[in-house]
């Protein structure tokens, strides 16, 4: 074994992250290499932590203290029962309840069908997600997934999924971000936001 196991170990741990490509593993493992009894020390304590005491809720998926399960979402009397917003992870669930304007459930897939990383229908959360739509007489499923192939390739498998149940289902608006210009949109984008747009008052 390599002397310098340990740390091409811990590169290759931290590329698996989201968002985390090699030379950012490579730069984070340096950064702990470097200041181990500090960063490394407080990372090491946090990561044992959250795994004492942080889970995912078993049923909408949303990251939860291990003693709340279901979550604070999932049990709210106040929050819209009838509604089901259909997200690809738990991060979405935190940036749409950050958005302030969503007040039903939620159900985080925990991916997206994609044969190239291995995820498909037994992989995802899509037999937990019918049995909710079918045992808590959900009226409208909202598909709050991205826009890449993989997830309109989902998009289109939970509609021909659904089709057969009474329920409405939508997906996300789609079109030039706030802020944005028409001249700096992609082909794509204007496509979308001409399909989408609204008749005004």
């Amino acid at each position: 074994m390599s002397s310098l196991e340990p740390f091409v170990r811990l590169v290759a741990d931290l590329s698996r992250l989201p968002g985390i490509g090699r030379r950012s593993a490579e730069r984070i493992a340096v950064a702990l290499v470097r200041d181990r009894d500090g960063l490394a020390h407080k990372l090491e304590d946090s990561l044992s932590r959250m795994r004492e005491s942080i889970r995912t809720c078993d049923n909408c998926g949303n990251v939860t203290a291990s003693e709340e399960d279901p979550c604070r979402l999932c049990t709210d009397p106040s929050r819209d029962a009838h509604q089901l917003c259909v997200v690809e992870d738990p991060g979405d669930i935190v940036l749409i309840e950050r958005a302030g304007s969503y007040k039903g459930r939620y159900h985080a897939l925990m991916g997206k069908l994609s044969p190239s990383k291995s995820e498909g229908i037994r992989t995802i959360r899509l037999e937990s997600m019918v049995n909710r739509i079918d045992q808590e007489n959900i009226k409208e499923v909202i598909l709050a997934l991205n826009t890449d192939v993989e997830s309109d390739a989902t998009v289109s498998f939970l509609r021909e999924l659904l089709g057969s149940r009474p329920v409405k289902l939508s997906r996300l608006a789609l079109g030039i971000p706030v802020g944005g210009g028409v001249s700096y949109a992609d082909p794509v984008t204007l496509s979308r936001a001409l399909e989408g747009r609204q008749e005004l008052a």
